[in-house]
């Protein structure tokens, strides 16, 4: 009872502003939040982000906090879904590399030794060289994980119309790669 009555005082501290309460409830929750998210990231820094990032966000919405329900299970809450945008993000991305090389990226022992954030600024490159239209299109598809339907309706264009864009777009994306790549597969082949 006692600790539920000093978590609320410090709550209510925290919404007026007060860093010292702020940092204090870090203190309490950062570890117990880091050991959760390391359980499903499985990584320390990606862990230590979401830490950052979950609190970040309690100091932002700090004003909207209620003493009535659990601050814990909040910080979870935030926490959970900061891990599944997390996962949706890592899946748009695996499922972009995948259609844009045509093979199973996290199959292949070669494309492991890839350095991925590079061939995505390569592609981003690639990307930005597009028509104004056509690029749209294909970052609101690949970047944001939009459907045809969702951004037909935002441009008033139809889904087929955007389909076709998007294979454009891959099928540019594909050569400029191929060629790229040539050099690429040599190296690795000559020294993997």
């Amino acid at each position: 009872m006692q600790t539920n009555l000093n978590e609320n005082r410090l709550i209510d501290r925290l919404k007026r502003g007060d860093a010292i309460a702020f940092d204090t409830l870090f203190k309490i929750y950062g570890p117990k939040l880091y050991s959760f998210a390391l359980k499903y990231l499985r990584s320390e820094s990606e862990s230590e982000e979401l830490v950052q990032v979950v609190f970040v966000k309690i100091w932002e919405n700090r004003k909207a906090l209620k003493t009535d329900l659990s601050f814990k299970s909040y910080l979870f809450t935030i926490a959970l879904n900061q891990i599944r945008k997390y996962f949706n993000k890592r899946a748009i991305t695996l499922n972009y590399l995948n259609q844009l090389s045509g093979e199973d990226f996290e199959s292949n022992k070669t494309v492991d030794s890839i350095d991925y954030a590079s061939l995505l600024k390569r592609v981003d490159e690639i990307v930005d060289g597009f028509p104004e239209r056509k690029k749209l299109i294909f970052q609101k598809s690949r970047k944001e994980g939009k459907s045809s339907k969702e951004i037909a309706a935002e441009l008033e264009i139809t889904a087929g119309a955007v389909d076709n864009q998007i294979s454009e777009s891959l099928k540019i994306i594909r050569e400029v790669l191929k060629k790229e790549d040539l050099v690429l597969l040599l190296f690795l082949a000559l020294f993997l």
